[in-house]
């Protein structure tokens, strides 16, 4: 009698595809994450640095991925074979020393804390909607009411005289922003 051994597939991840990655510390990697929102599935993209990879290749495996944006650090620790993690791509591979790079945070903070020594700070803003509306309306308002007066001018004996004299100002206005 010859016994079959029959496998099951348990997880709708490729197993295999995610042992043969050989994620490594130092690695720079773009994790596709699904997430579900309303009925939906998307997909999200994380790229950084791997500080570390635990339990190695087993079913429990993690690795950390660490990027900076807008100046702030963001870590992330995806279990090597979640179903939510539709794709994994290694872009670059560096070589290191350690096999947990968590000095990198420290390194990160010094170098900031040093830009900061080094900048300036702006009082600069944009233009929020209600602001662009407001001013939209008001520039709209003084439109009409010129449109309305250069009509009446228009309209009048005197409009060619005072029409003139609307357009010597106008000049005068130009050269005076020059």
């Amino acid at each position: 009698m010859g016994s079959k051994i029959l496998h099951k597939i348990i997880s709708p991840v490729n197993v295999d595809e995610r042992r043969a990655l050989d994620i490594r510390a130092g690695d720079t990697v773009k994790v596709y994450q699904k997430i579900q929102e309303k009925g939906k599935t998307r997909l999200q993209v994380f790229e950084g640095v791997v500080l570390a990879t635990k339990h190695g290749k087993e079913a429990g495996g993690t690795f950390t991925v660490r990027r900076v944006s807008n100046g702030v650090g963001m870590e992330k620790i995806y279990p090597l074979y979640s179903p939510n993690i539709d794709k994994i791509e290694i872009l670059k591979r560096a070589k290191v020393r350690q096999s947990k790079l968590y000095h990198i945070r420290d390194k990160a903070t010094k170098e900031i804390r040093r830009q900061m020594r080094r900048s300036r700070f702006m009082d600069t803003s944009t233009e929020s909607d209600m602001e662009y509306q407001a001013r939209t309306e008001v520039e709209a308002k003084e439109e009409a009411e010129a449109d309305a007066m250069m009509e009446e001018v228009n309209t009048s004996p005197e409009g060619e005289q005072v029409v003139e004299e609307v357009e010597a100002v106008e000049e005068v206005k130009s050269e005076e922003s020059k």
